[in-house]
């Protein structure tokens, strides 16, 4: 687990080590709307890759690919997103559509100074980068998408498909008005997540519990409801499904082929459940390097 680093601002407004070697490191990104708070690795100077987190887990998610991103020389930032990192995290409801999400991620990128980047997400960081990916189709390399599908694909799924229907009614509960849900979660103790091991766990609580933060994580509930992402994806994509997810059907994810334009490529991890980039570290990252070497316009 990556602990608290001593960092200073540099010209672009980013916090940097000042190290270009392969080590995660901490990483403050200071745009106009606020400062995320991530993790990085790599030097500077590689290829950029941009990687969005889920629910309940923050930039931390991604630790094992960000190392792996940067031993093998690209620049890799995981960024806490809104409301998960305590400098960008409204109070309204509304401030979490998903239409802001996408947003951000084109203002990380300028505050980077990323021209061009491939895109990674899973879980709500997934929905992000789907929406992100075709409305940045020129900026957007590369996107890997981790467990969720594309949104038309999910929201169609959500209208007529019973399976996920019934994978989806935990939605429901967390929807409910403040404070309901939050007490309910934070009494409950760090979640058991299938392949977290129980002290990255624990973080995750540590985080949710800090004032206002699981309010503003469930607001990404309450804000969406996913319809309305019909465009589709022009960038080469690879899509990352498992057989074991309770929270995506298998209908999604076989017509989110319909959403892609550009070159596609469906893996389905046999065996494995919802928090991918962790359950199945290793296999993740070795699918996503192979999937950004093969493609290098």
């Amino acid at each position: 687990m990556v602990g608290s680093i001593a960092v200073g601002l540099d010209a672009a407004g980013c916090a940097s080590s000042g190290s270009e070697s392969s080590a995660v490191r901490a990483l403050r990104i200071d745009t106009k709307i606020g400062v995320f708070d991530a993790i990085a690795g790599g030097p500077p100077s590689g290829r950029p890759v941009l990687l969005l987190h889920g629910f309940p887990e923050c930039g931390l998610e991604w630790e094992s690919q960000v190392a792996a991103l940067g031993a093998a020389g690209y620049f890799a930032v995981a960024p806490d997103q809104r409301g998960y990192s305590p400098g960008v995290r409204p109070s309204q409801v509304a401030d979490y559509h998903l239409d802001h999400a996408a947003l951000d991620v084109g203002l990380i990128a300028d505050r980077l100074g990323w021209d061009r980047f491939d895109l990674v997400g899973h879980d709500w960081g997934a929905a992000v980068a789907w929406i992100a990916s075709a409305r940045y189709g020129s900026r957007v390399r590369t996107l890997t998408a981790v467990s969720v599908p594309h949104l038309g694909a999910f929201a169609e799924a959500l209208r007529t498909d019973p399976a996920q229907q019934a994978a989806s009614r935990y939605m429901d509960r967390f929807r409910r008005p403040a404070p309901i849900p939050e007490n309910e979660i934070l009494s409950a103790g760090p979640p058991a997540l299938r392949g977290v091991s129980p002290a990255r766990s624990a973080e995750y609580f540590r985080r949710m519990s800090e004032p206002g933060a699981l309010t503003a994580a469930l607001h990404w509930y309450r804000a969406n409801n996913f319809e309305g992402y019909d465009q589709p994806v022009t960038a080469p994509t690879l899509f990352l499904a498992t057989t074991n997810d309770p929270m995506v059907a298998a209908g999604a994810v076989r017509s989110t082929a319909r959403w892609v334009t550009g070159p596609y490529r469906l893996e389905v991890l046999a065996g494995v459940g919802h928090n991918v980039p962790e359950e199945a570290a290793e296999r993740t990252t070795a699918l996503l390097l192979e999937h950004l070497a093969g493609h290098l316009g």
